[in-house]
């Protein structure tokens, strides 16, 4: 019986697809095979031996000991997508409501709601003190074209924007998601000074922490409008500030508000709502599960950010052996070598790498015992064993 430790309130149509003839699902577990979690914060917890995989139901992973989980060749998954049409959808919004004050708007009207039958008189009075812009004939800058990025190009291009994006690590899986109308920017530079919108869509990296600051700022136009929908570390607040009111910016829609935004001129505040949606709850539960699975009872890696992706079909052979190690030079050699001298035939066999992390899926015919098992951990570089 396999168990799966629950961190957070995870959607039933994800934990459901768990057979209950060979799963056990709870919040409670001294010795886990797997944790499905959403934000829960892993960081102080004992990871105890028996933890094989944690998924994230969604797509940031800084609330896991990546690193940790590494070491101890625990695979961790993500569910990169699975949210994207909630968050583009509030992407959208976002910019309608920097387009429209239409949050200015509503403060006003409700200001005035003692004034009895006047209301109306000075709903038509007061309406021109709010007036703004169409979306349509503007120019969107979307920085970073993954999931998310490419839902938000095409969909603004439908409604009649003029769409540049920029992303030096495109994938070619993302291309193909992406519109041929989207124009490809030169450099960022190049974009930034040329759009009336800008939309980020990157991770917060070392290198891109406090990446928009008074340098960026001064590169783009007069009264810009950005957006950002994927983490707040990327914007320095006090440039922003600045930049704000100097009308550079003239408005800053985030849906991660930090202490130093709030009560700003032009920050349209959003409390972390891109995911929250019951469709996208259920997406990432679902996918995530279905991620777990199949490593936990096929070993195959699918959407992993500290291991290879690596998915071998099942064969008719007796076995399957998984096997996480360095990558390093003749692992595989030894691997083969200690199998053969048990009299042990790999029949197919998967190999894969990422960085310094190498997997290996290998089905195989022969009586793969505890010894073998045993001998095979202890070839220098090999992190973990499995045997299905």
């Amino acid at each position: 019986m396999l168990k799966i430790q629950t961190l957070n309130q995870i959607s039933s149509r994800g934990l459901d697809l768990f057979p209950r003839d060979g799963y056990e699902v709870a919040s409670e577990f001294s010795s886990p095979d797997a944790v499905v979690l959403r934000s829960f914060k892993m960081h102080d917890m004992e990871l105890p031996s028996t933890l094989k995989a944690i998924a994230r139901a969604g797509a940031g992973v800084n609330n896991i000991p990546i690193d940790k989980c590494t070491e101890k060749g625990i695979v961790v998954f993500n569910t990169p997508g699975a949210n994207a049409n909630a968050v583009k959808e509030l992407v959208l919004t976002g910019m309608l409501l920097a387009a429209r004050d239409v949050v200015g708007g509503i403060e006003w009207v409700q200001s005035i709601k003692d004034e009895g039958d006047n209301v109306s008189k000075l709903v038509e009075k007061g309406k021109s003190n709010f007036a703004g812009n169409e979306l349509k004939g503007k120019k969107l800058g979307v920085i970073g074209l993954g999931a998310i990025g490419a839902m938000v190009a095409n969909t603004a291009l439908e409604l009649g924007m003029e769409v540049v994006g920029y992303d030096p690590y495109l994938s070619v899986e993302a291309a193909w998601e992406l519109s041929s109308d989207v124009q490809k920017a030169t450099g960022l530079e190049t974009l930034l000074s040329d759009v009336d919108y800008i939309s980020i869509h990157i991770p917060l990296l070392e290198s891109t922490k406090g990446m928009f600051n008074s340098e960026k700022f001064a590169m783009m136009k007069d009264g810009i409008k950005i957006m950002n929908f994927a983490r707040g570390g990327l914007v320095d607040d006090a440039d922003l500030k600045e930049a704000l009111s100097a009308g550079k910016v003239s408005c800053y829609v985030t849906d991660f508000p930090t202490a130093d935004v709030l009560g700003v001129k032009g920050v349209i505040p959003i409390p972390h709502l891109g995911a929250s949606t019951e469709e996208s709850e259920e997406n990432c539960a679902i996918m995530a599960v279905n991620q777990v699975k199949d490593y936990l009872e096929n070993g195959n890696i699918k959407n992993s950010v500290n291991f290879p992706n690596c998915v071998l079909p099942r064969s008719v052979c007796e076995c399957r052996i998984t096997i996480k190690n360095r990558n390093v030079p003749n692992i595989i050699g030894e691997v083969s070598t200690t199998l053969a001298n048990h009299g042990i035939n790999i029949c197919d066999m998967l190999n894969k790498s990422k960085a310094d992390i190498a997997f290996n899926i290998m089905d195989v015919n022969g009586d793969v015992n505890e010894s073998v098992i045993a001998e095979l951990e202890s070839i220098d570089g090999v992190i973990a064993v499995r045997v299905l």
